[in-house]
């Protein structure tokens, strides 16, 4: 697959963003739907034939898309805050250069757990993304290791909800960061929070880990 211009890229993330927008609200309407049976088996059919489309021209399992940039970690399609997955949230995160990451999200029906609660392990993804944000954005690569996550009250579905992380004292590849969850209406009561330690690799495990992308990949390598 050749490498796109610029321009290719960036028109393509739109449409790719189209189509993941569409799919989300698919998919919110597929697990709230009351409809007919009759209903449901003719949506299913019409689902199988997009399907099949979308599979006329597709990339192999470790292949990276073309809309991503594995070197800044930049993913499309990433089940977290991807525009063109139909499974993320999505979350709208950002990072300063001194290892401070927020975020913001509202979890629908998709990413429920006990009724009207967020899933417990959508809750830690959620955390675990924005830690990595912050360990990124300060300069060091890494793969989570540890993850500790506090459930302090149960996160309610369709609320505006706030994160913040930031990173700790590094030691060689290795990068401790601390994260918390609020509703944005309620910030001073805290929903969860997270402790992690992120571990770069070393430029030869990078190479070997990564090689079936065929693709340099920096984002999470020491620097």
């Amino acid at each position: 697959m050749a490498e796109p211009t610029p321009q290719e890229r960036a028109a393509r993330r739109e449409v790719v963003g189209e189509l993941g927008a569409a799919l989300r609200d698919l998919a919110d309407a597929a697990v709230r739907t009351e409809v007919p049976a009759e209903e449901l088996s003719a949506v299913a059919a019409a689902a199988r034939e997009l399907t099949a489309r979308l599979r006329a021209e597709s990339r192999g399992l470790h292949e990276v898309a073309s809309v991503d940039d594995p070197e800044i970690g930049e993913r499309w399609y990433s089940p977290v805050y991807g525009p063109g997955s139909p499974v993320a949230p999505p979350l709208v995160a950002s990072a300063t250069s001194d290892g401070r990451a927020t975020g913001r999200v509202a979890v629908g029906k998709p990413h429920e757990g006990p009724p009207g609660l967020v899933h417990g392990g959508v809750v830690a993804t959620l955390l675990d993304h924005v830690l990595a944000r912050a360990v990124r954005a300060a300069g060091h690569g890494g793969l989570t290791a540890t993850l500790t996550v506090r459930y302090r009250r149960p996160v309610p579905l369709g609320v505006p909800l706030l994160l913040s992380a930031e990173v700790g004292r590094p030691s060689g590849r290795r990068t401790p960061a601390t994260a918390r969850l609020v509703a944005e209406d309620d910030p001073a009561t805290v929903l969860a929070e997270a402790e992690a330690l992120f571990v770069a690799l070393r430029a030869e495990q990078a190479q070997e880990v990564f090689a079936p992308t065929g693709r340099a990949v920096g984002a999470w390598t020491a620097k």
